[in-house]
């Protein structure tokens, strides 16, 4: 029997309410079988700090760190903040990308993002691409996932109920999976 694939997923969004924390538990919920997501909070991780580094690091680090380097592939979903990314997933990247162990090198990676707007975070995306190259880190092409007007395709509860972004974060999960295969 095939080993089971191990998604991480993970948001630069620490609100309570966030649209991408809601994507990312939908996509939990649509993980192709043969495959498991587990999304992990980047709340609890420092401000990157050279001298903290230096230091040793703190453990919450070397758990994230090991936490990701379990992964065999990465549902990143990223709100956008002044059409970027917001600092909270910059700074995980850089622990991650820091150090002996570096869990994001070579491996595959689906982007989506989620936003009450028109573009539905389409320039966070596009940024984080961008900040993929220099960590090896391998983001899926296609399909692009853009959750636009995403307070009119979650419930009240956080639940998604739109069917075409049902359908859409099913395929980049499948996309994904078939990648890691």
């Amino acid at each position: 029997m095939d080993k089971k694939i191990k998604i991480i997923a993970f948001t630069g969004s620490l609100r309570q309410g966030s649209f991408n924390k809601a994507a990312l538990r939908a996509a939990q919920e649509l993980v192709p079988e043969g495959a498991s997501l587990e999304i992990i909070d980047l709340a609890g991780l420092p401000f990157f700090n050279e001298d903290i580094e230096a230091a040793g690091l703190p453990q919450v680090v070397v758990d994230f760190k090991n936490k990701l380097a379990e992964a065999d592939a990465f549902l990143i979903s990223t709100p956008e903040y002044n059409y970027s990314i917001p600092p909270v997933l910059k700074n995980a990247i850089d622990w991650a990308s820091r150090g002996e162990l570096l869990p994001l090198n070579g491996k595959p990676c689906a982007l989506m993002s989620a936003s009450p707007g028109m573009f539905g975070g389409a320039r966070a995306q596009y940024h984080l691409r961008q900040v993929c190259v220099i960590v090896n880190l391998k983001p899926l092409n296609k399909p692009e996932v853009f959750i636009m007007g995403a307070h009119n395709k979650f419930d009240k509860d956080g639940k998604l109920i739109d069917e075409y972004t049902i359908n859409a974060i099913k395929n980049l999960l499948k996309a994904l999976v078939d990648k890691v295969k």
